[in-house]
């Protein structure tokens, strides 16, 4: 198909403009020849375009689909209306200023913050390819960062633009990219002074100019220099032709360099540079424009000093450039005169004042002469060959003498400042690569141009030339990669222009060779040139004047004016002047600035040494070219000469690395936002070469196309049984085939399909015609179906109205019928009512006579029968009350005579009782017999029980008949007393009825009264009711002004809630990051300590409080201090001096280790003895409760009483033993044994105490309940109510007797048990007296052994008996120390048979004798002791206090195998919090024994090993979910231990005894808490890692709705694909936290935070990924999120639904995002589009409507006025304070949610915590 068919009807072109340079229109007409007849979009005019040459027709313009591509070379048709309308909607429509154009990265200047260069943004772009994500410069700086590490092979940033365009920002970002993605952590922090240089350069580089602000005056190459872990590891700095001149002159409306104008505003802070305001120096005030909007000339000078302090400059320094600058300035405002009339002067000769005030400031501050310096300011030096002659110089020769003077102490300041920043970014470190950022000026065209622009447009042709070859190569390249068949493109090759300029002959050589002519002038250059350059193509002549030559240049034609052109390119300075200014003597930067070998040989002072690595070395110094350096024989060089040079090492530079461009574009020059003047673009864009790219790619193939999208966009171009899914190529062939005839209009590639231009938009033409056919068809088969459906209902309608009218007809015919059947049946059952009334009246009045006259009969019999039943009553019940009388009499007669009798034989029984239980014998034989007779009383109590439950059915029968004999008696009374009542009922009737008549007669007179006063109501209640309708309206207004204002107080402290709830939140958030930063920089300090280095000393955390030791590890140990301790008890024997001796007599030989196995033996024991003194005061303490509590069995305490007489009376009789010892080695001996028979008596008494209160508290209730029960049941059966025959039960009153009888019995019991207690506790008190005595007559004779063992023996005797008793004592120990290791082992065995017992039970072996034979200490599992039963018989096992006890040697040893050795899978097996656990027993017996130091130790090892085992496996899930658990368990239980009340509420009594005693660990839990928190972030950060590389492919870019965005798949998708393997990592996830038992709240908390890092990278991405911004990718991203929310659900829902709630708002903004992609985007939709997209920003929601793209033409576009209308509800929705927030565009993904670490306390005894085998810590810990 040829082009001219695709001007068909309907089709859309461009053409010219005089002002938008390209308008729309529309073909109305098919093109006929040579004519095109096309309508305006906007105006809608017509316009009849000729057309001269078929080859030049109006461009046409792209499908939708294609418009705002993010790259230019995509577009069907490249052309420049394609270009420009494409940067125009991308720009001004979607607010994106980047775009790509092939390598290039086209970048618009805003002139607005945009929010798009965080650090979320330079994560987002980090490891992302270019093209994968929206268009930025941090793409191209990691495209850069990419090929450096995967090529090694250097790279650079070539950054161009005119002035005003963005370059110095593009390329401070992009330098920003660098120091962020390859930040040291070296202390040189390289990275901070790259972006520190930028102020300074910015200050004394950058100028305002007409079109810029900040506009540079300079070009700068930035090398970034990186080692080999692609760190950066230093900078270095090349300028280029600074702009000098502006120092001296600026042009209306612009100004001199910021750094001036910062001087001034900070005059006060500097006095002694005397400056005044900018407007009073002549220098400042030419342009009349000294002000920028927004910017503060004093806060930028102070960033100015900050930055130069940053870089190393110093303070000496800076006061000395600024007196540099200060001089300048003053030298500007030297007045120059005439001089006064004179014979010896010439009339116009220049003259100053010597008084002159600015002259006097410059020789003061330089410290020079000040007539040397008006001298040679006003004279000249002239050299001939016979002598030297000085002149005085006219006022305009001198004025341009200064100025150059000036010029050239700022260029040469500029140049040592760059040398000061060099040197600054110089490092030691090795450099292999670098990356290079050049901050070029563009091409530049103005009304007058001179030498700068000459220079800076021979810069562009070398950097465009370079230009064109790369994008060359790289087309060719890609052709040659897919294998395509290729002609060699012709592009433009600028090199006649660059050869008129460097050629021998050229502008450049003519230009020198007229400076060095001691008569050159600018006309002779002009002359030259055109007698010499004529031939060249590039070379014009102007056509009038001969002051000027044009150059034709890749842009445009430029003409220069010469003037100037000579003494710019000289840059001369008066040698005199010079020599002046160099005898400063009060500013050292003067001499440092014009050092004679400052630039001699031009290698020393170069502002950029070339890296070592470089493989182009230039012929010429890489010096800066703000001062032209000489020539080797000492003849200066010129400026162009010199900037050649410089320009060619630069080609050299940038050809010996992989170039990647940046255009920076101007979009209008009144510095408006989003402003976009067509006509300035444009000639931007042909000046930068974004259109010769563009010409480039549309000569090849520009469009390419992969087949599987090719596929999916254009299968519907081929019929359905042609379409092969398994074979896209083939069927992309067949397609293309069918529709495109010239097969020279595409080519197939290994992986692509290459379209020349225009051909894409033709399938697209294609497309839309298919898709309008098949819509036509389906438009009238929907229209059919619809009349259809229309018609039809039509008709139901009008049978049913037919139906209707003939059911109503008949309905009323019948409806007569049934009303004449009707009245027929009411006549007949009226006359049949009548009849029956009748006759039912005569048969009433006949029965109520016989009625009357049978009842009368009856009643009088009934009367005579009552009256004989009463008399005998009567009698019976007299005589049975005096018989009842004479039994009660005889009865307590016996009962007294019983009570006395059995009084005496109680009474004398209880004292013989009291005698025997006073006897220890007596107690044991009646706990021999207890056993015999609780099962007896057992027996007893069953069979009563057996007999209660037999008479149980009697009673219930007897109590039914009792019942019904009862209700019998009540029927018989009840029908005598109505046979009464109904006699006098008839004269009651009677006279009532008398009483109705007149009643009646009242009761119209009421019924009158009543009608007047209810009149009279009606009349009052409607006043009442308008009374009350005005008091209820005051009411409601009352009440809702209460409730408005209870409402508002409400909010108000809702609102101060929340800003608490915000603020407390806010600083756990960041003490949480600076917890991370803490983290991260350990890491990398770890990182930096794992290479060899030198030994140093270091201070450890247990050294805080101990100033004997001196070293440390981490530095963050700093800050904990040593802990609270309190004063410690040690044993008596720890005060013996063993090696003290008298007068330096024989000193005892005594064994060390002896001394130490009895020191703790003795420890060991006075711990026992305290811990059962503890336990004594709690009996005591429950005993004096019992005492003041109601009566209990007086036994019990009488028991206890004797016991502790018993205990009492051997006491003394030990201590009488030990009195009546005289000798003191016998007393030593006997003190020795009485502790050993003490200890075994303590134990057994112990024993004894447990097994006769369990026998006392089971035997307890028996006859105190039976008496308690008597009483109760006797006192409610006195008070109980029996109706009228309670003299029946209670005849004799006997029962009252008996309460009574039993209330004296037990008042008197009471007051005798008062009395035994009060004697038993003054009894109690005294024995306590004498215990506390007894103790410390023991602590006495303790000491008195430790002084007999200390002194000398004084014979032989005793000298064997101390022998005797150290060796004694230490087999002693030993024998104990070997019981204690059997005594465990066997508990531990007993424990094993145990649990070997209940597995074989649980297996089905119930018969387990053989295996328990003899082990008397198994008990059945099934088998229940009665509790009544005590273990009297068997010994109590040994009682552990839940301690370890380890030897401080072996604690790198049980460290290692507790916490660097486990493995995760060998901990699943183990305890929950086992390490956690021992650790924490470990810290008990530290405290027990008061080891502060060893307590210490412990946990700085602790903390190391669990550091440094994460450290080592920082890619494990597992290890840090244990570790996280452990350390949370560990600091759970220092808390529950702790002895706060606040943890101890669900404590039992034995945890309560066993919290911590001495130590106080308040700060070690804040420090556990805070490596938890170091743990926390690891498992967030590791788990952030897993997911990340799959959450792009699962959730964004996972296609599993077929149709939607590609063909159905025929392949099932494998399990591991899409968000299948998302949801498998997560599970496993799960799974590992879940295992290693981490706390619920914690893992809710972890998914939380991992669910907001998956929604935040999906937003960010979908956010800067225009190919995601369509319905159908919503769709099926919706989808695939709904995944997750299942996942969710099912996984989650067992921590609850408020936490499944709160997993799934944090997926809210994804959410909301892709709703937005399919919601309905119209106006009449704003309001529901902002309530749904309430997670999301206004900057969110626009940048993705901006993106938003129809796939279709039939889909609806977004439209401007839509999002204008989204953007401000959401501002007015957000308020008015969020335009002063921050906004950002990217969500953080780094942002961390505050985590709190609830109390968990353990129900897990520690006295049963055992040491599995596993662990292999058997031989270093002993349980205590």
């Amino acid at each position: 198909m040829t082009t001219k068919e695709l001007y068909t009807k309907g089709a859309r072109i461009w053409v010219e403009h005089p002002e938008k340079v390209w308008e729309s229109a529309t073909v109305t007409a098919d093109y006929r020849s040579g004519v095109l007849i096309a309508k305006l979009d906007q105006t809608g005019e017509i316009r009849q375009i000729k057309i001269k040459d078929e080859n030049q027709m109006p461009p046409l313009r792209n499908p939708s689909l294609l418009i705002g591509q993010n790259d230019l070379t995509s577009l069907s048709y490249l052309h420049e209306p394609a270009v420009l309308h494409n940067l125009r909607v991308r720009f001004c429509d979607r607010n994106a200023i980047y775009t790509y154009c092939g390598i290039v990265l086209v970048a618009i200047n805003p002139y607005n913050e945009l929010p798009i260069y965080g650090d979320e943004t330079i994560m987002a772009y980090r490891g992302q390819s270019m093209g994968d994500l929206d268009p930025h410069i941090f793409a191209v700086s990691e495209e850069a960062y990419t090929k450096l590490e995967r090529e090694r092979r250097d790279q650079s940033i070539i950054v161009s633009g005119e002035s005003g365009a963005g370059k110095t920002v593009s390329a401070k970002y992009a330098m920003r990219y660098f120091a962020a993605v390859g930040g040291n952590a070296s202390e040189t922090q390289v990275e901070r002074k790259v972006l520190a240089s930028s102020p300074i350069m910015e200050a004394i580089g950058n100028a305002k100019t007409t079109r810029n602000d900040n506009s540079s005056r300079f070009g700068k190459f930035i090398e970034i220099h990186f080692d080999e872990m692609y760190r950066i590891s230093g900078a270095s700095m090349r300028t280029y032709l600074l702009e000098k001149s502006r120092v001296v002159y600026q042009s209306a409306g612009e100004r001199n360099y910021h750094v001036f104008y910062q001087l001034c505003a900070a005059a006060r802070s500097m006095p002694e540079l005397q400056l005044d305001h900018q407007d009073s120096f002549h220098y400042l005030n030419q342009g009349g424009s000294p002000d920028i909007d927004g910017v503060d000339d004093l806060r930028a000078f102070n960033e100015t000093k900050n930055a130069l302090t940053t870089l190393g400059v110093s303070e000496t320094e800076q006061q000395n450039m600024f007196t540099v600058l200060a001089c300048i300035l003053h030298l500007g405002n030297i007045e120059l005169k005439c001089e006064p009339d004179s014979g010896d002067v010439e009339e116009d000769g220049a003259y100053i004042d010597p008084n002159d005030k600015h002259l006097q400031i410059v020789c003061s501050l330089l410290g020079v002469s000040k007539p040397e310096l008006s001298r040679w300011l006003t004279h000249r030096r002239i050299a001939s060959a016979h002598e030297v002659i000085v002149s005085r110089m006219a006022t305009n020769r001198a004025a341009f003498a200064r100025d150059a003077l000036a010029k050239r102490m700022y260029g040469e300041m500029f140049a040592w400042l760059v040398k000061c920043v060099n040197r600054a970014l110089e490092t030691e470190q090795n450099k292999s690569h670098f990356i290079g950022v050049l901050d070029i000026y563009g091409f530049e065209t103005f009304e007058i141009n001179s030498f700068e622009q000459f220079c800076i447009n021979y810069a562009n042709e070398k950097l465009q030339q370079q230009f064109n070859s790369h994008v060359f190569k790289l087309e060719q390249d890609e052709y040659i990669k897919e294998e395509i068949s290729w002609k060699m493109i012709d592009f433009y090759d600028n090199q006649p222009c660059i050869d008129l300029i460097e050629d021998r002959l050229g502008v450049l050589a003519l230009l020198d060779e007229q400076c060095r002519v001691p008569q050159g002038s600018d006309q002779g250059f002009v002359t030259k040139l055109h007698e010499s350059c004529h031939k060249y193509p590039h070379f014009m002549k102007p056509r009038f004047g001969n002051q000027a030559f044009i150059i034709k240049h890749f842009a445009d034609n430029v003409e220069y004016q010469c003037g100037g052109f000579l003494e710019k390119n000289r840059d001369t300075v008066s040698e005199e002047q010079l020599e002046c200014i160099k005898s400063s003597t009060s500013c050292r930067l003067i001499h440092a600035m014009f050092a004679a070998d400052r630039v001699s040989e031009g290698n020393a002072t170069a502002t950029l040494p070339p890296p070592s690595r470089r493989r182009t070395t230039p012929a010429v110094p890489l010096t800066s070219l703000t001062q032209p350096p000489r020539r080797a024989s000492g003849q200066k060089q010129t400026v162009g000469a010199q900037f050649r040079a410089s320009l060619s090492a630069l080609m050299a530079t940038l050809s010996a690395t992989t170039p990647h461009y940046v255009r920076c574009i101007k979009p209008n020059d009144t510095k408006l936002p989003f402003q976009f003047h067509p006509a300035r673009a444009v000639n931007q864009l042909r000046a930068c070469g974004v259109l010769e790219t563009i010409r480039i790619s549309a000569a090849g193939f520009p469009s390419r196309w992969l087949y599987q999208d090719f596929f999916n966009r254009y299968r519907l171009l081929c019929a359905h049984k042609e379409l092969d899914r398994g074979d896209t190529k083939g069927t992309c062939r067949r397609i293309l085939a069918a529709h495109l005839k010239d097969p020279d209009k595409y080519q197939f590639g290994a992986t692509k399909i290459f379209f020349r231009a225009g051909q894409v938009a033709y399938l697209e033409k294609l497309r839309a015609d298919i898709q309008r056919l098949y819509c036509v068809r389906i438009q009238s088969c929907v229209r059919r179906f619809v009349a259809r459906r229309k018609y039809l209902r039509r008709m139901r309608a009008l049978r049913g109205l037919q139906a209707h009218c003939r059911g109503f007809l008949a309905r009323r015919f019948a409806q007569e019928v049934r009303r004449t059947r009707a009245a027929i049946k009411i006549q007949r059952y009226v006359r049949g009512w009548s009849a029956r009334r009748r006759y039912r009246q005569l048969r009433r009045l006949a029965v109520g006579l016989q009625a009357h006259a049978r009842g009368y009969l009856a009643r009088r019999l009934y009367r005579d029968a009552r009256r004989v039943k009463a008399s005998l009553t009567i009698q019976r019940y007299a005589r049975g009350y005096l018989a009842r009388k004479r039994v009660k009499a005889m009865r307590r007669g016996i009962i007294i005579a019983q009570a006395a009798v059995r009084r005496f034989l109680a009474r004398r029984l209880y004292k013989r009782l009291r005698i025997e239980a006073r006897s220890l014998d007596h107690v044991k034989t009646l706990n021999k017999g207890l056993e015999n007779k609780i099962i007896s009383l057992q027996q007893k109590l069953g069979e009563a029980q057996q007999k209660t439950k037999a008479l149980e059915p009697l009673a219930v029968q007897l109590a039914e008949a009792k019942a019904k004999l009862e209700l019998l008696r009540l029927v018989e009374i009840e029908a005598k007393t109505l046979k009464v009542s109904i006699v006098d009922k008839d004269s009651i009737i009677a006279a009532l009825q008398t009483e109705l008549a007149s009643e009646r007669d009242s009761n119209k007179q009421l019924v009158e009264e009543k009608k007047e006063i209810e009149k009279t109501y009606k009349i009052e209640r409607v006043a009442w009711e308008g009374e009350s309708e005005k008091l209820v309206n005051e009411l409601k207004s009352s009440k809702e002004q209460f409730d408005l204002a209870i409402e508002e107080r409400d909010k108000q402290l809702e609102q101060e809630k929340k800003a608490l709830s915000a603020e407390l939140e806010a600083e756990r958030q960041s003490r949480q990051k600076l917890l991370s930063t803490q983290y991260e920089l350990q890491e990398r300090l770890d990182s930096l300590q794992r290479a060899p280095a030198t030994k140093e000393h270091r201070r450890s955390l247990s050294d805080a409080s101990n100033n004997s030791q001196q070293e440390t590890t981490v530095e963050d140990d700093f800050g904990y201090g040593s802990v609270r301790s309190v004063e410690n008890s040690r044993p008596a024997l720890e005060a013996v001096n063993w090696s003290a001796g008298s007068h330096g007599g024989p000193m005892p030989i005594a064994d060390a280790g002896l001394v130490l196995r009895m020191q703790n033996r003795i420890s060991a024991l006075q711990s026992e003895l305290s811990r059962t003194t503890k336990r004594a005061t709690d009996l005591e303490e429950r005993l004096m409760n019992r005492l003041s509590s109601p009566p209990t069995n007086p036994n019990l305490d009488r028991f206890k009483v004797e016991e502790l007489e018993i205990e009492n009376k051997k006491l003394r009789e030990h201590l009488e033993r030990l009195r009546s010892a005289g000798d003191t080695t016998l007393l030593t001996k006997e003190v020795i044994d009485q502790l050993g028979i003490m200890q075994k008596e303590l134990d057994r008494r112990r024993d004894e105490c447990v097994q006769l209160k369990s026998v006392l508290t089971n035997t307890k209730p028996q006859w105190f309940q039976t008496l308690k029960n008597v009483t109760v049941n006797l006192k409610s059966l006195t008070t109980s109510s029996y109706g009228s025959d309670v003299d029946i039960v209670n005849e004799d009153g006997e029962l009252a007797t008996a309460y009574e009888t039993q209330k004296g019995i037990n008042r008197q019991l009471q007051e005798e048990l008062m009395a035994e207690k009060k004697f038993y506790s003054d009894h109690i008190s005294k024995t306590k007296a004498e215990i506390d005595r007894l103790r410390e007559e023991n602590e006495k004779y303790q000491k008195l052994l430790s002084v007999e063992l200390s002194q000398e023996p004084k014979n032989k005797q005793q000298e064997f008996a101390q022998n005797e008793i150290i060796k004694l004592a230490a087999e002693s120990l030993a024998l104990q120390e070997r019981v204690d290791k059997l005594s465990e082992s066997c508990r531990r065995y007993k424990n094993q048979i145990r649990l070997l017992v209940t597995k074989l039970r649980e297996a089905g072996i119930q018969d387990v004798s053989d295996i328990l034979e003899g082990n008397d200490t198994v008990v059945p599992q099934n088998t229940s002791l009665a509790p009544e039963i005590a273990p009297v018989s068997r010994k109590k096992e040994r009682e552990y206090l839940g301690m370890f006890e380890y030897k401080i040697q072996d604690e790198a040893t049980i460290i290692k195998k507790l916490i660097t050795d486990l493995k995760p899978r060998t901990a699943v097996t183990l305890l929950p919090g086992l390490p956690a656990y021992i650790i924490f027993m470990m810290l008990r017996h530290m405290d027990h024994v008061d080891d502060e130091p060893k307590m210490h130790q412990l946990l700085k090892a602790v903390r190391i090993g669990v550091k440094k085992t994460l450290r080592k496996r920082s890619d494990s899930v597992e290890y840090s979910a244990l570790w996280l658990a452990n350390m949370l368990r560990l600091l759970n239980n220092l808390r529950q231990y702790s002895g706060d009340a606040v943890y101890q509420k669900e404590n039992t009594p034995r945890q309560n005894q066993q919290c911590l005693r001495i130590f106080d660990l308040s700060e070690y839990r804040q420090l556990l808490s805070d490596i938890a928190v170091q743990i926390y972030q690891g498992v967030i950060t590791l788990l952030e890692r897993q997911v990340e590389r799959l959450i792009v492919g699962a959730i964004l870019e996972y296609e599993e709705i077929s149709g939607l965005s590609g063909p159905a798949r025929a392949p099932p998708s494998p399990p591991g694909a899409g968000p299948a393997r998302l949801k498998q990592e997560l599970g496993a996830a799960h799974d590992h936290l879940h295992e290693y038992h981490v706390d619920a709240s914690l893992r809710v908390m972890i998914f939380k935070q991992l669910f907001y890092y998956i929604c935040a990278y999906s937003l960010n991405q979908l956010l800067l990924r225009k190919d995601l911004c369509c319905w159908a990718k919503g769709l099926q991203i919706r989808y695939n999120i709904s995944h997750l929310e299942n996942w969710i659900k099912e996984q989650l829902a067992e921590y609850g639904q408020k936490s499944v709630d709160e997993i799934l708002s944090v997926l809210k903004p994804i959410t909301q995002a892709v709703q937005l992609l399919q919601a309905r985007k119209s106006l009449a939709d704003v309001q529901s589009t902002v309530d749904m997209c309430s997670n999301l920003t206004a900057m969110q929601v626009c940048k993705i409507l901006n993106m938003y793209t129809p796939a279709e033409d039939y889909e609806v576009k977004v439209t401007r006025e839509f999002i204008h209308e989204i953007q401000k509800k959401m501002q007015e929705k957000a308020g008015p304070k969020a335009d002063k927030e921050p906004q950002n565009l990217l969500m953080d993904s780094k942002m961390i949610f505050s985590v709190q670490f609830p109390f968990n306390p353990s129900s897990i005894r520690l006295e049963d915590v055992e040491l599995p085998e596993v662990l292999g810590l058997e031989g270093l810990l002993t349980k205590i």
